[in-house]
């Protein structure tokens, strides 16, 4: 659908917004450093300073709550050679090997690192924040975890029937706290500079400070972990289909951030373009637009819009909060939703708030956006990981 403006300076592409959504996306909006307007999603919702699902371009500053605690959160998804003819009658043997292989939940990490950790974490660099001795074992023991929440692990099939494996999955405990404590910072900043804000959580850095340069180089590092940290995953799920099939090869890979900020050369300026919850789809981009677990995802490709900078949704977009899904759904409908689909539905009850119902339609996400995105393929999932 055309973008419509809902408030000065913020365009939309949402059909399903609730005004509290739009009310916060405003106040970035109208932010003296926001360099134009402010582009709202079609699966844009309220999150915490920012919108989740909203691009915000900057001129001079960065909003450190806008790219949120978990920096470098994004998707990978491997096309294979593979059809669902290859595939045995039940995936139930590939769950005990995920569930070994990419360890899931709050904290948790290896009890001993993967082979090779040392060097994939050494080709990272180092971060400007000195890290204590307990964060520098949380970077190794969480690399290559999976986390909770949304973050999965998915074997689907597409409309050719082709296999693919998606993940989702972002920094970790440490991208959580390097970020928290450069918004700490920056509420303390606005405070002490008596910086009037219309929300605490939208407290900035001004480039060519040390602060702005410091977490620049923090969130710089914690994107290079989150994708190396996916692609180690990947390379895990991908390694037990084919062990469980008995063959297999990768025919390409996309790996995409939809929590970041990065500089970028739009309407004749120089930004800081913030995608809080969104992918960058320049013409020929290729990402990963996740449905909720029960839905489809989609394979996209990039048209370059300009009046959303080169953005697209990244995913369906909450309907309900967790709170309110879980008093408001039944472990017995989300059974029903996952249908013949193998997934942990052990944990179902602490799943509920994962429930299809408490995401928006993906389908009329998708419609939304047809201006920002071409399909390339769409994915109907056959397995299910969900950290927990």
């Amino acid at each position: 659908m055309p973008a419509r403006e809902v408030a000065p300076r913020l365009l939309s592409w949402a059909s399903d917004v609730e005004q509290a959504t739009i009310d916060q996306a405003a106040r970035a909006a109208r932010l003296p450093f926001v360099a134009g307007h402010v582009a709202l999603m079609p699966d844009a919702h309220v999150g915490i300073g920012a919108t989740v699902g909203s691009v915000i371009p900057t001129e001079g500053a960065i909003i450190p709550a806008a790219v949120g605690v978990d920096i470098g959160c994004g998707m990978i998804a491997t096309e294979t050679d593979l059809v669902a003819a290859d595939l045995p009658d039940s995936l139930r043997a590939l769950m005990p090997l995920i569930e070994q292989r990419i360890p899931a939940g709050v904290g948790k990490g290896h009890t001993a690192l993967l082979d090779g950790t040392d060097g994939k974490l050494a080709d990272l660099g180092t971060p400007h924040t000195e890290l204590n001795p307990k964060q520098t074992r949380t970077v190794a023991e969480q690399f290559g975890t999976l986390g909770s929440g949304n973050h999965f692990v998915e074997v689907c099939l597409d409309e050719r029937d082709r296999v693919w494996t998606v993940l989702h999955s972002g920094s970790r405990g440490i991208g959580n706290q390097l970020a928290s404590k450069h918004i700490t910072s920056a509420k303390a900043l606005a405070k002490a500079w008596f910086i009037p804000l219309e929300d605490p959580d939208l407290a900035y850095f001004v480039q060519g400070t040390p602060e702005f340069t410091g977490y620049v180089r923090d969130m710089l590092w914690a994107q290079r972990y989150a994708m190396a940290s996916r692609q180690r995953m990947a390379e895990a799920a991908n390694r037990s289909l084919f062990e469980i099939v008995g063959r297999g090869t990768v025919v390409r890979t996309i790996n995409c951030h939809h929590n970041f900020t990065q500089q970028e050369h739009h309407h004749g300026r120089d930004v800081w373009v913030t995608r809080k919850g969104a992918i960058k789809a320049a013409s020929g981009d290729e990402g990963v637009i996740p449905g909720s677990m029960g839905t489809r995802s989609y394979v996209v490709k990039g048209k370059g819009s300009a009046a959303s900078y080169n953005s697209c949704s990244h995913g369906a977009g909450r309907r309900l909060s967790r709170g309110q899904a879980r008093k408001a759904l039944s472990v017995e409908s989300l059974t029903a939703a996952m249908g013949d689909r193998t997934w942990n539905a052990d944990k179902a009850r602490v799943l509920l708030d994962e429930h299809p119902e408490a995401y928006k339609d993906i389908d009329q996400v998708m419609a939304d956006q047809a201006d920002l995105v071409e399909i390339q393929h769409t994915l109907r999932q056959v397995f299910n990981y969900k950290g927990t």
